[in-house]
């Protein structure tokens, strides 16, 4: 919802200003290395290695530390039995939050996870708590220089996406999960590599926060992004435009 991208907007853009940190590197190895272990190491095979390549590039990864990844995991190397995990929880004002992560050690990130609720006004909760008020989409990224609002909107739709939103940070492309693969390899085609695309979890419904709420909740979800086990993360939040903006300067 409208929250939640703006969030992930923010954290984007904080996140390429510090990309050469270690800590964006080590989540993106990691999946490059489950992503290479889970299918063939080929990306134009396996939807889910090229995602991550993309991502790599996108950090600005060098070639050869990707390159390792993939092998690393492709080989079933010592060290890259990641495993996934998915945690789902409340944050204040009861928003939904899903977490999910690759790790080595399922005590201390599900430790990690349950601190940071804790300590930000949330709780963790059973699997299942929270899954079904989100629904699995496909997603695609491209910046806004590719193309105009209009033409990405048009293009997308004929694609099959279900939603195209356009603004100065780029444009956003919604589509089902069945569908996903189809909808990429059809707008690549036409406006060359995505800077982004890969599965994600879309809330059904929303969740409006404010004040003290919403400074706890962003508090969570950014110590959550910031956890080197966690990969992703989705919520229902939804917050006015300026306070928004406040909270994240």
């Amino acid at each position: 919802m409208a929250g939640h991208s703006q969030f992930k907007n923010i954290m984007h853009r904080k996140g390429k200003q510090d990309a050469k940190r270690a800590k964006v590197f080590t989540k993106i190895i990691r999946e490059l290395t489950v992503a290479a272990r889970s299918g063939l190491p080929d990306p134009a095979a396996n939807p889910r290695l090229r995602a991550a390549m993309l991502a790599a590039r996108e950090a600005n990864m060098p070639k050869d530390t990707i390159e390792r990844a993939i092998k690393r995991g492709a080989g079933g190397e010592e060290g890259a039995g990641f495993e996934e995990v998915r945690y789902e929880g409340f944050g204040p004002g009861g928003v939904a939050i899903i977490v999910e992560a690759l790790t080595d050690n399922r005590n201390r990130t599900a430790g990690d996870i349950r601190t940071a609720f804790g300590k930000h006004g949330g709780s963790l909760a059973e699997t299942g708590s929270v899954g079904f008020m989100f629904e699995r989409v496909g997603h695609v990224r491209y910046p806004a220089a590719r193309a105009g609002a209009d033409v990405m909107f048009e293009a997308a739709l004929e694609a099959g996406a279900t939603d195209v939103r356009s603004d100065q940070d780029g444009h956003e492309i919604v589509c089902g999960a069945g569908e996903f693969n189809a909808v990429r390899e059809t707008l690549e085609r036409k406006f060359g590599e995505a800077a982004e695309a890969r599965l994600d979890w879309r809330p059904t419904s929303a969740v409006s926060v404010a004040g003290e709420t919403a400074e706890n909740l962003l508090k969570l979800l950014e110590t959550l992004e910031d956890n080197d086990d966690v990969q992703r993360v989705a919520s229902n939040f939804e917050v006015a435009d300026e306070v928004m903006a406040r909270l994240s300067a």
